[in-house]
């Protein structure tokens, strides 16, 4: 019997890659890249995707341009709050990214009759900003199960109260394509290693004590 068919919004990112991975031990993935401006080549995140898309083996796929975000708005996908606890990353605005991107999702769930949209979502497990994440899924879950009597279409954020390094612990676990992932906020061919991506990326790797499989893949 086939499985039921999931939309996984992606950004070519870590949590990205795990998301995926999830949704792929029960579903048959569709998955969904916002495109928020064209390059030619393509952007790091979007080679990242689409070597994802190529992991993963989807049912679908679509790209979907959404001009109108910025490249940093891009980075809700991947669950962008701080993995430093000392710096204090309000969420709200997260959330109204976020909203757009449900949107698209919704729109192409509901064409394929799927079950279920995974996002990567990851606010960690810091109270406030937990509450605050888990009610608006809530919120989007209640809507679809109102307004389109689907009461089996759910939303899911299965990183939402891992820290970082959990992710990463995770991601191995599940044998997620972690070498297909960019982190770095530059568009070189190689990650520049000192910008915020990078110093999470390498911290989030270290407290897991697991290696990088990206930069053993340079050695």
């Amino acid at each position: 019997m086939a499985k039921d068919l999931a939309i996984v919004l992606s950004n070519g990112s870590i949590n990205s890659a795990v998301t995926a991975a999830l949704a792929t031990q029960k579903y048959r993935p569709i998955m969904v890249h916002a495109e928020v401006v064209k390059h030619d080549p393509p952007t790091r995140r979007k080679a990242m995707y689409d070597a994802q898309v190529g992991v993963f083996k989807p049912f679908r796929e679509h790209t979907v341009p959404m001009p109108f975000l910025t490249l940093s708005q891009d980075k809700t996908l991947a669950g962008s709050v701080s993995n430093d606890p000392r710096i204090a990353a309000p969420i709200l605005p997260q959330l109204r990214q976020l909203v757009p991107l449900i949107g698209a999702a919704l729109s192409i769930a509901v064409a394929y009759e799927a079950s279920a949209i995974y996002c990567g979502l990851r606010v960690g497990p810091a109270t406030d900003e937990l509450a605050q994440a888990t009610e608006f899924i809530q919120i989007w879950n209640e809507m679809f199960q109102l307004t389109l009597g689907r009461p089996e279409l759910e939303l899911q954020a299965p990183l939402l109260e891992l820290e970082a390094w959990q992710v990463i612990d995770l991601g191995v676990q599940i044998n997620a394509p972690l070498e297909r992932t960019w982190s770095c906020v530059e568009e070189h061919a190689d990650p520049c290693g000192s910008c915020r991506g990078c110093r999470e990326r390498d911290s989030a790797f270290m407290q897991a004590a697991k290696p990088d499989p990206m930069k053993v893949s340079k050695r």
